[in-house]
């Protein structure tokens, strides 16, 4: 899995050079006429296409869908440091809610946080985290990112078939 993030430089945008000539040009209202009502509300007085409603650098940028990504993909990077080839191939994700999840809940079953899904002869092993159960289990952000490596290292002890305990010195079972 790899981390998609936008550059958190400033981009500009250019208007259209023919929308203003054209504009420019005609009577008024006159190219407005061919024109659907989207187009002509987005290109409001001849503006061009409105920009970012919240720039790069600030907090409320990224999702919280984004930084649970970058926990899964900082606890599997300690991981891989850690072990090194003998995580080689093993892929990580992240799913909203677990499959299945209308007939836990009608058996009044705990929701698992993730799973790990065996090697196939074409793809390699997956563990999966299902972010909203994890997430809903934490008040704060320091608890989600201890729970996020603790689902992990789990899930990757139960891969390998050791103890979680060996697999990293910091884990514990917070949960």
């Amino acid at each position: 899995m790899q981390s998609s993030h936008p550059d958190p430089g400033f981009t500009v945008r250019l208007a259209d050079p023919d929308a203003g000539r054209a504009a420019a040009g005609s009577a008024p209202g006159q190219a407005l006429k061919g024109k659907s009502f989207r187009q002509r509300r987005r290109n409001r007085h001849g503006r061009g296409l409105r920009g970012e409603l919240m720039l790069p650098t600030l907090p409320g940028y990224r999702t919280r869908s984004d930084i649970f990504d970058d926990l899964v993909l900082d606890s599997a990077q300690r991981l891989q440091d850690i072990w090194g080839k003998t995580l080689d191939g093993v892929r990580f994700a992240v799913e909203e809610i677990p499959p299945g999840l209308e007939t836990l809940v009608a058996d009044r079953t705990p929701a698992p946080m993730g799973a790990h899904t065996p090697a196939m002869p074409e793809e390699g092993p997956v563990i999966t985290l299902y972010r909203r159960v994890v997430e809903q289990v934490c008040g704060s952000r320091e608890e989600l990112q201890d729970l996020v490596h603790d689902v992990v290292v789990e899930h990757t002890a139960e891969m390998l078939g050791v103890p979680p305990e060996t697999l990293d010195p910091v884990y514990r079972r917070r949960y």
